[in-house]
């Protein structure tokens, strides 16, 4: 049977097209009990799903999102403490740090000031490809982008969990930065946190359609974010292209490994796309350098 004609495991006359988020198990309207993301069935959302009764502890039987992780009381925090890094470092920079900038924003290879040192990630400034996406300038550029991460973090932050979510958003940025420092000219600077929204994004659209949620908004977010990426001027394209592709990637692997090997092709499929991101670097870095 597939996913479209199974039936309710409670009920087994009613057809349903909707699993529990926990156990995976299908489940009718009558059956569905609203999750923070999802539905579950009663079992689960009782804490008495898959597991229940082993003589495990608390968490090991508490109810856990799609991606495994168990539910926190603040699904927000790790999207805070992103948003608080940008805005303060956006306040450092407000506040005359021209030096700041100049010193984090992601940079090939370039002299910074006239007769000084080459600087930039190919002369082994590596955190340029992360601390540039913690950086903003403009006061509408951040506002865009911290809004942006405020209405996407939340829902995949509960999905994923703390780690989880963590681990996604870096990698959004650091493959945004990769991608720009391997296409884009080696002296042009970049800085923002659209590589790691637009990762966000990607992540958003896997797991709307894993839980098979109407894709049709996020189709069109998507679409419009693309257009105005390839359109307006003084735009990192390379950045959000690179962010959206890993950040899809990323999400697809943590919320379609199978519950026995969960663990095995979730952070499989992190290093997996670290191994590239780092595979980019270092081709780009030999390119630059002659090495």
């Amino acid at each position: 049977m597939n996913d479209q004609a199974v039936c309710c495991y409670r009920h087994p006359d009613r057809e349903t097209g909707i699993r529990c988020t926990r156990c995976e198990r299908p489940i009718c309207p009558d059956c569905m009990v609203s999750a923070s993301v999802g539905f579950q069935c009663p079992e689960c959302a009782g804490g008495g799903g898959a597991g229940g009764g082993t003589g495990a502890g608390p968490r090991a039987t508490a109810p856990r999102t799609i991606a495994g992780s168990v539910h926190v009381t603040d699904p927000r925090l790790v999207t805070k403490i992103i948003l608080a890094l940008n805005a303060g470092l956006w306040i450092a920079v407000m506040a005359g740090g021209e030096g700041l900038l100049s010193a984090l924003e992601m940079l090939g290879r370039a002299r910074v000031v006239d007769g000084g040192p080459l600087e930039g990630v190919a002369e082994g400034q590596w955190y340029r490809l992360l601390s540039a996406a913690f950086l903003h300038q403009r006061p509408e550029h951040i506002a865009l982008n911290m809004i942006s991460l405020w209405w996407l973090g939340p829902p995949l932050e509960v999905a994923l969990g703390r780690l989880r979510f963590v681990v996604l958003y870096v990698l959004s940025a650091l493959g945004g930065s990769a991608l720009s420092y391997l296409v884009a000219a080696p002296n042009q600077p970049s800085l923002g946190a659209s590589g790691a929204i637009f990762g966000l994004l990607g992540a958003t659209a896997v797991l709307m359609h894993r839980l098979k949620y109407d894709m049709r908004p996020i189709i069109a977010l998507l679409v419009l974010n693309l257009i105005f990426t390839f359109t307006w001027s003084d735009i990192a394209r390379e950045a959000h292209i690179g962010g959206l592709v890993v950040g899809a990637a990323v999400a697809f692997g943590m919320v379609h490994a199978p519950r026995g090997r969960r663990a095995l092709v979730q952070w499989g499929t992190a290093g997996a796309a670290l191994v590239v991101i780092a595979a980019m670097v270092f081709v780009r870095t030999q390119e630059l350098t002659g090495g």
